[in-house]
C-alpha cells in the first residue's frame, strides 16, 4: 500500500469518526427528548393569556415575560391595555425579546373598532396566528348580535389579507337566550369559517350552565383556541376561577374533545388568586398543564 493510500485511508477514518460524533450526540439528544416527551404530559405546548399577570407586567414587561417562560409556557397571548399589545416596545421589539427568552406571542385581544388594519399587519408581521375580539358585552336585542357578526366577517376578511386569523372570545352573556335566540349561534352560524374562527373561554362555558363538550362537537373545528381556566364556587354562592386542577371542570375529557374537534391553542387565563399570587398561580398552572394527560 502506498504512503498516500494509507494517509488518505487514514484521514478518511479520521473523518468519519469526526462525523459520528456529532451525529451520536445528536442521536442522543432526540432520544433524550423523546423520554422527557413520554414522561411529560400529553401538551406539548401551551400558552399563557398575560391579563394573568396584568399587574406584574404594568410593573416590568421583560422580567414579568422571563418568570413566565421560566414556568414552561411556550406560546403568549397578549391583549391591548394602556401600553399597547405590545408592552412598550415595538412588535419587532417585542418579538425579539419573546425569541430570547424562548417564548412566541401567537395572539392577542384586541379593540377591534379602532386601527384594526394597522394592528393586523404588525401581528403579520412579526408572525403572529390571530388577533381576537375579546368582549362584547351583554345586548338588549339579538339583532346586536348579528351586527356584530358582520363586523367579525369584515375583521377576518382584513386578517386573511394580512395572513393572519381573526377570533372572537366568549363570555357567559353570549349563551344567555335574547328574542328566543342564543347570541353564541347567531354570531357562529353568521360568520364565514373561512374569515373567523372561535376561542372557547372553557370557564364562562362552564359558568352559563353549558356543556363545553356539546359545543366543541356542534361546531367541530370553529373553536381554534381556548382558554383553560378553573372555576370553583365561593361561600356566597357564586364562582371565580382558581389554579388548575383544583377546580370543577373537567378538563381531561374537555381538552381531549376539543383536540378531536380542530382545537390548536390550549391558553391559560386566571384571574381570581385567593390566598396566592398571579406569577405564583401562573406557575402551578404551568405545572399542571405539563403534566397534563388528555382522558
Amino acid at each position: 500500500m502506498s504512503t498516500n493510500r494509507r494517509t488518505f485511508l487514514k484521514m478518511g477514518g479520521l473523518s468519519a469518526l469526526a462525523m459520528a460524533a456529532p451525529v451520536k450526540k445528536m442521536a442522543t439528544n432526540i432520544l433524550n427528548e423523546m423520554a422527557e416527551n413520554n414522561a411529560a404530559g400529553d401538551l406539548q405546548k401551551f400558552g399563557l393569556q398575560l391579563w394573568t399577570v396584568k399587574e406584574d407586567m404594568a410593573k416590568d414587561p421583560k422580567q414579568t415575560l422571563k418568570a413566565v417562560a421560566s414556568f414552561g409556557y411556550k406560546q403568549l397571548e397578549s391583549f391591548e391595555g394602556k401600553m399597547g399589545m405590545f408592552w412598550g416596545m415595538t412588535n419587532k421589539e417585542f418579538k425579539k425579546y419573546c425569541d430570547s427568552i424562548g417564548t412566541k406571542i401567537i395572539s392577542s385581544h384586541c379593540d377591534i373598532n379602532t386601527n384594526f388594519e394597522q394592528k393586523a399587519a404588525q401581528a403579520a408581521e412579526i408572525g403572529m396566528d390571530y388577533l381576537i375580539c375579546p368582549y362584547k358585552g351583554p345586548q338588549k336585542d339579538i339583532d346586536a348580535f348579528k351586527k356584530f357578526a358582520e363586523q367579525f366577517n369584515k375583521c377576518g376578511e382584513i386578517c386573511k389579507k394580512n395572513g393572519i386569523r381573526f377570533a372572537y372570545h366568549n363570555h357567559d352573556y353570549s349563551f344567555k337566550p335574547i328574542d328566543g335566540q342564543v347570541p353564541q349561534v347567531v354570531m357562529m352560524n353568521d360568520t364565514d369559517p373561512n374569515l373567523v374562527d372561535f376561542e372557547m373561554d372553557i370557564y364562562w362555558v362552564v359558568a352559563a350552565g353549558e356543556n363545553p363538550q356539546e359545543w366543541l362537537r356542534k361546531y367541530s373545528h370553529r373553536f381554534k383556541l381556548c382558554h383553560v381556566k378553573d372555576l370553583t364556587k365561593t361561600a356566597n354562592g357564586g364562582h371565580e376561577s382558581c389554579i388548575l386542577g383544583k377546580g370543577i371542570i373537567d378538563y381531561p375529557a374537555i381538552l381531549k374533545t376539543a383536540k378531536d374537534n380542530g382545537m390548536k391553542y390550549y391558553i391559560v387565563e386566571q384571574e381570581a388568586f385567593t390566598g396566592t399570587t398571579p406569577l405564583e398561580s401562573a406557575k402551578a398552572d404551568a405545572a399542571y398543564m405539563k403534566a397534563f394527560k388528555f382522558a
